[in-house]
């Protein structure tokens, strides 16, 4: 057993794993399990490499990152909130570490983990997590949006102003209407002219006009 826990990339599986399941849940319907999972890796992460008197305070740094990813991905949709999620994440396991050797696998073991946790999407159903910035399902006329399009397709090529920030969502006015709208990752000021350069659906992306 103490060969085992002596074993540097041990932090590695650990909090990989737990990356895996906790923000999987985050990402599919897994009805809690994702959850208990993620739960226990990071647990047995901390109490075998932190100092009991720092578990519960690492431990609380670590779920705040996790619940602002979710905050960020069910309401907000920026990826500022969750970047700071992800870095709270990395910071609780890092400075829990021993030594520089243990804390590296665990931070790697956060990326990697999160990475993979993308591949549950394949396979369990999705929840609905950054909608506003990513179209998970495109709405096409092939699948009976076609009346929902119409209006919308009429923009492309047009030209317009932001009435508000784009950060990336906002609100444009084009030929006097205003619709909201999305750029291409880009902030874009208020009474920047764009152009509207693609439709999919309701969705309207647009960029600074040249």
């Amino acid at each position: 057993m103490m060969n085992v826990l002596a074993f540097d990339g041990l932090s590695f599986i650990l909090v990989g794993l737990a990356s895996l399941f906790l923000i999987g849940e985050l990402l599919v319907k897994a009805r809690g399990g994702f959850f208990v999972l993620g739960f226990i890796f990071i647990t047995l992460y901390f109490m075998i490499y932190l100092d009991p008197s720092m578990v519960l305070t690492m431990s609380i740094i670590y779920f705040l990152g996790v619940i602002l990813i979710f905050v960020d991905g069910q309401f907000i949709n920026e990826g500022f909130l969750a970047g700071i999620g992800g870095l709270l994440m990395i910071i609780s396991v890092g400075l829990s570490s021993p030594n520089w050797v243990v804390g590296l696998y665990a931070i790697i073991g956060v990326v990697i983990g999160g990475a993979l946790s993308f591949l549950w999407l394949k396979w369990l159903p999705k929840r609905n997590m950054w909608t506003k910035i990513t179209l998970v399902d495109s709405l096409t006329d092939d699948l009976g949006y076609s009346s929902m399009n119409v209006s919308y397709k009429g923009l492309i090529g047009e030209e317009g102003v932001c009435i508000t920030d784009m950060r990336p969502i906002g609100t444009i006015k084009v030929k006097g209407n205003q619709y909201s709208a999305i750029s291409n990752g880009h902030w874009i000021k208020k009474d920047t002219t764009i152009v509207v350069k693609q439709v999919d659906g309701t969705r309207i992306l647009v960029e600074p006009a040249e």
